[in-house]
């Protein structure tokens, strides 16, 4: 039995906290200093401990991480972009080589669970989930890994696509995806029937990406929650981007999150840095679930990103033009409770009972961590330290043990 205590740590508010773990388990958060007899006792003096990062929204199959550098290539259409990909993909490393790379990356950066978007349509088949699934199984223990079958193609536009949606769900993913039901497939709503009918034959969770803009996006999103509420999926859709948000007036805005709020449909937004996207406090305050992840990272759609959740939170912060502390700590929940909540990932945090992982910063309290996005850090799984990607000092005692899970 393995048992911890780690003290002189401060939470996201500042005020003492210390950690008790046995057994990769919490046995103790709190302010008081708990009983350490018998416990390797692990001083952190003075640093903040965070939650392990969750990334609600990135594609593990499309990333040029553990391949050589890829210069950008422009496109003007959505349908040549894809063409661009499928040419760079095609002459890229192994999917799988890749894929695991970013992985290991996301990991050492303090991710603890994401989910992944998959692309599945009628040419690609179930070739980039096989591929993503065996680097799932390769890290499983610690990265938990949520899998949509994202029809990027277009279902109505790429006949065949909708059996192998259903395919890859008997597969074992758990999330249905969709695109631009107007602007790309030209169907509203014979892809949302599709895609609602797989949820609803299935028992799965949806996830769609609308990049459609002003009232196409608007009329979407109605289309959404009245689905999901027909459907009694309150709770279990998300909608990725959600761009006409950014576009349309407050009382425009007002209805929509209402309807949103009431149909349990939740928004994902990565505060990307060429358009407007969805104001992010309106649609909390009315009850929204808001989450972010990176989304993608260094591919054939831009060359940023590293996959560290507390950068996009710092990124989500400044184009959001949060600077109160209260608001540096929501760009922070969406990349860690928000996100966690909408894949379902339970025993999660820093409270008794739960999975004993967090992340450790040399920084006074949450705001501060988000606002500089230090790359010092410690990565805590299961109670026993793992690294992280720029050391930080740390006591010697957590360094003599350990986790040694690191696949290779």
């Amino acid at each position: 039995m393995t048992h911890r205590v780690f003290v002189g740590a401060v939470g996201a508010d500042g005020s003492p906290l210390h950690l008790a773990t046995r057994d990769g388990r919490f046995t103790y958060v709190g302010p008081e200093r708990p009983e350490t007899a018998g416990a390797q006792v692990v001083d952190l003096q003075g640093k903040l401990v965070l939650p392990g990062f969750v990334d609600g929204h990135i594609h593990l199959d499309k990333s040029f991480v553990g391949d050589r550098w890829r210069p950008h290539q422009t496109a003007t259409t959505l349908r040549e972009r894809l063409a661009a990909e499928k040419r760079e993909l095609a002459a890229a490393a192994p999917m799988a080589q890749r894929a695991d790379a970013l992985m290991r990356q996301t990991v050492s950066f303090g991710t603890v669970a994401m989910r992944c978007h998959v692309d599945i349509d009628a040419t690609t088949g179930l070739t980039h989930l096989h591929a993503v699934m065996a680097m799932r199984e390769k890290w499983r223990g610690l990265l938990d890994i949520e899998l949509v079958a994202f029809p990027q193609a277009g279902v109505m536009t790429c006949p065949g696509t909708a059996d192998v949606l259903d395919a890859a769900v008997r597969e074992g993913v758990q999330v249905i995806g969709g695109i631009d039901p107007t602007t790309l497939d030209g169907d509203p709503h014979g892809q949302l029937g599709v895609i609602f009918g797989l949820a609803e034959k299935h028992g799965v969770k949806l996830d769609i990406h609308l990049h459609e803009p002003g009232e196409i996006g608007l009329a979407q999103l109605h289309r959404i929650a009245a689905r999901t509420q027909a459907a009694g999926l309150q709770g279990r859709v998300a909608v990725s981007h959600a761009y006409g948000l950014g576009d349309i007036g407050p009382a425009e805005l007002d209805t929509i999150a209402r309807a949103l709020a009431d149909a349990g449909v939740s928004i994902m937004t990565n505060a990307p840095g060429d358009r407007a996207f969805p104001p992010i406090l309106r649609l909390r305050e009315a009850g929204v679930r808001v989450f972010t992840g990176n989304d993608n990272i260094q591919d054939s759609w831009w060359p940023y990103g590293n996959g560290d959740m507390l950068q996009r939170a710092m990124l989500v912060g400044y184009r959001s033009g949060f600077y109160t502390d209260d608001e540096l700590r929501v760009a922070l929940d969406m990349a860690t409770h928000a996100a966690a909540a909408v894949i379902g990932k339970t025993d999660y945090g820093l409270r008794a009972g739960n999975e004993a992982s967090f992340v450790v910063f040399d920084a006074p309290n949450a705001a501060a961590a988000v606002a500089a996005a230090p790359a010092a850090r410690a990565v805590i799984r299961h109670g026993r330290y793992w690294g992280g990607p720029a050391q930080l000092a740390l006591d010697a005692a957590l360094l003599e043990d350990t986790a040694g899970s690191t696949p290779t």
